[in-house]
């Protein structure tokens, strides 16, 4: 049987689970067995490996009875009183939601077996956020459980990390993602593994792509407007497109969301379409205006820092063949410049390029101006030599 059929054979909620099998074993055992249960976890692995899926699964277990399929359920679909989960959808989670996580950790169980709190991008805490939750993951009530989810745990405090028990996923195969993608979608083939690939094993990107004949053009259109940067010029003409085409993709993103929501919270104050917001309303539209720009903004950011991660491989791909491994390319559609490159630059200037790439992601993270950002990380590629 492969992995998918002893994923699919799985009962609620371990069935949402894919390509994960032994992380799935230990927190069963872990949900299971109380003697095996430590009170704080801490899911790490790289964008789309499925820690979010993971930590929902395995709430899931823990709150509901053995056998409860409609309890495990209502956790994963977030509607269980004994389930807490934060994701920002703002740039940074604030002290104020990381102390309302708190509060409630500890109330005790009111209808499960434990009461779980899952905090996602727990790497997007600053450190006197982080310092809200040290006391609550030492010391947590007898039957709370805090689930945290990060990229590594780098990204965490080492006070944090001192606190919690570490399981990290691992990257599915190209092959195994291109696979379920191609089971999920109904796309070709060659679609599916070319989607695989260029999302650098993130099941959710791939997905997308293979699903978005736009998204795979404006993929190739960007990488290719960097591989036609040589001078200021070009740089800034390369770092506007980016910028350009990341804003379209958050605005598509949410835009419809936007909608509904304004149009809800209208309606539930029973106000026409149309019909001018009393001054009593106010308030509660700005406030919701407020949220969804905080939301555009973490959005944008997402789609730059996706370009990035492209570019990364791109560049990643130029390093390989300069050491002779030509023939494992992320984006072996672009073999012919990629190579051209690799033999006009010196490995050195590619690393180069490659340690710019990785600050300029450090520097959107802290609200750097994303268009001067890109233009000073072009302007390197086009030179070689950091501004």
């Amino acid at each position: 049987m492969d992995a998918a059929a002893v994923i699919a054979a799985r009962p609620v909620p371990w069935g949402e689970v894919w390509g994960q099998d032994e992380a799935v074993r230990t927190l069963q055992a872990a949900a299971s067995d109380p003697t095996a249960l430590t009170h704080a976890w801490l899911i790490t692995g790289p964008p789309g490996s499925g820690r979010s899926t993971l930590a929902r699964a395995f709430a899931a277990a823990l709150i509901a009875e053995p056998g409860d399929e409609r309890a495990a359920r209502q956790v994963l679909a977030g509607t269980h009183p004994d389930y807490t989960a934060l994701r920002t959808e703002g740039v940074i989670i604030t002290i104020k939601d990381a102390r309302a996580l708190v509060e409630r950790s500890y109330f005790a169980p009111s209808l499960g077996r434990y009461r779980v709190i899952v905090m996602e991008d727990a790497d997007r805490m600053a450190e006197r956020t982080s310092n809200v939750l040290l006391k609550a993951l030492e010391e947590p009530p007898e039957r709370t459980v805090w689930v945290l989810c990060a990229p590594s745990a780098a990204d965490l405090l080492p006070t944090i990390r001192s606190r919690v028990r570490t399981l990290r996923l691992h990257d599915p195969e190209v092959a195994d993602i291109a696979r379920l993608i191609a089971e999920r979608t109904g796309v070709d083939p060659a679609t599916a593994e070319q989607s695989a690939r260029h999302a650098q094993r993130h099941i959710g990107m791939a997905q997308r792509l293979a699903t978005d004949a736009a998204a795979r053009a404006r993929r190739d259109e960007l990488l290719r407007a960097v591989l036609g940067v040589r001078g200021v010029g070009t740089a800034v003409a390369a770092a506007a497109e980016i910028v350009a085409g990341a804003t379209d993709d958050a605005k598509a993103l949410t835009a419809e969301r936007d909608e509904s929501e304004r149009s809800g919270l209208l309606t539930t104050f029973g106000i026409a379409p149309g019909a001018a917001v009393p001054p009593a309303v106010r308030a509660q539209l700005k406030a919701l205006e407020d949220d969804q720009k905080r939301r555009a903004t973490r959005s944008l950011r997402d789609g730059i820092d996706r370009v990035l991660t492209d570019l990364q491989s791109m560049y990643r791909d130029v390093l390989m063949v300069q050491y002779g491994r030509g023939d494992d390319l992320i984006n072996s559609e672009l073999a012919g410049p990629l190579h051209a490159i690799a033999a006009a630059w010196h490995p050195a200037r590619t690393l180069v390029v490659l340690d710019e790439i990785a600050k300029t992601r450090r520097s959107l993270e802290r609200n750097v101006s994303p268009v001067l950002a890109l233009e000073s990380m072009l302007i390197t590629v086009a030179s070689g030599r950091t501004p």
